[in-house]
């Protein structure tokens, strides 16, 4: 089967020649593994690993206005970070260009971006050129970019004290992104298999958000871009860290497909649970621990918390292996190739008896 053809028959509730896989990671790791495996492009490499890599395909961003070099097209200036002694950069907002708003007036008078920007006329092309790949064809994850928009703790602040701000500016960051995504679906929803609707509302032991703040500020309109993405006949491809168990009938009730990253070390977040109470009403996608497993452990180690994760979720709905968010700078390559090997050589084993009394018991690697 094909990387598409595996994600599809998942989906579909068929049952694939192995369990399907998926990338992620930060640049610097993919440019190792570029060297250390002689690829000298992305197409090679997901080959080379035999990964089911989900392709982003989605509208090409025109921005029409000059001298924008490291401001994104919200007007959010952007630079490199370096974390973790040096081994990596992430791009971070240093500017918050909503900061000093204190009136719904000064939130619809920005000068914000027109959907217009975002050209769709290639995105056929582009998904027609990964004929064997599954294809992501538009994103939106409205409150991380209001947090770089208003910074982040006058962002949940506003949940509390300036809630009409808030929901004015939620509002027109909907707007934009349901215009982009449909006509990014107009434009070519029988060759796209995903839109990706995300979240951050967890943290490490909690949520970010009350339950009722989620419920007012989020919920109605992930629902509407859900419903928006249905009525193509597209999949939805939710991402969402941390803590979020309390979150999850909700969320899953909106018709979220494919559940990502499942970071099963946060308080909560144990995976037998997960897939004991929501096994059945969604895909599970990620759950290879990149906190202590890949950068920390043995390649032992990740090719049994593998083969537990495709025991664990492949029951239900079914699972799409991968690291439970990017590769971080410091994972030894002998473990990225270990967890992609275990999925080739054992991505469908009979079920283990052990490892499931092991698990109910509260165990972890």
């Amino acid at each position: 089967m094909t990387p598409r053809e595996r994600w599809l028959a998942v989906l579909s509730g068929e049952r694939p020649d192995r369990v399907p896989t998926d990338y992620w990671a930060t640049g610097e790791v993919t440019e190792r593994l570029f060297r250390e495996l002689g690829c000298p492009d992305a197409r090679l490499l997901w080959a080379k690993l035999e990964v089911d890599k989900s392709i982003h395909t989605g509208a090409a961003l025109r921005d029409p206005r000059p001298g924008r070099a490291n401001t994104s097209v919200w007007g959010v200036q952007k630079t490199s970070i370096a974390y973790g002694g040096g081994i990596g950069v992430y791009q971070e907002s240093v500017s918050h260009p909503l900061g000093e708003a204190r009136t719904v007036e000064e939130i619809r008078s920005y000068p914000w971006p027109n959907p217009a920007w975002w050209d769709v006329s290639d995105v056929r092309k582009a998904c027609e050129d990964w004929p064997d790949y599954p294809r992501i064809g538009g994103s939106y994850e409205p409150f991380l970019l209001y947090c770089s928009l208003r910074g982040m703790e006058q962002a949940f602040e506003d949940l509390v004290s300036n809630p009409e701000l808030a929901e004015t500016a939620l509002q027109i960051i909907y707007d934009i992104h349901e215009d982009i995504v449909r006509r990014t679906l107009d434009a070519a929803g029988d060759l796209i298999d995903f839109i990706y609707v995300a979240e951050d509302l967890g943290s490490q032991d909690s949520l970010l958000m009350s339950p009722a703040a989620f419920r007012r500020f989020i919920k109605p309109r992930m629902a509407k871009m859900i419903e928006l993405v249905h009525s193509y006949g597209v999949k939805v491809f939710h991402h969402d860290d941390g803590a979020i168990r309390p979150l999850l009938p909700e969320l899953l009730d909106l018709g979220v497909d494919v559940l990502n990253p499942i970071q099963w070390r946060c308080k909560g977040m144990a995976r037998d649970g997960l897939a004991r109470d929501f096994g059945e009403r969604a895909v599970f996608h990620g759950a290879v621990d990149n906190q202590e497993t890949l950068p920390f452990g043995t390649e032992e180690d990740v090719r049994q918390e593998v083969l537990e994760n495709i025991e664990l979720f492949s029951p239900g709905r079914g699972y799409i292996c991968a690291p439970c968010h990017n590769i971080q700078p410091n994972t030894p390559t002998a473990n990225i190739l270990a967890l992609y090997r275990t999925v080739r050589e054992y991505g469908t084993p009979p079920r283990r008896r052990a490892t499931t009394t092991r698990l109910a018991k509260g165990g972890s690697l």
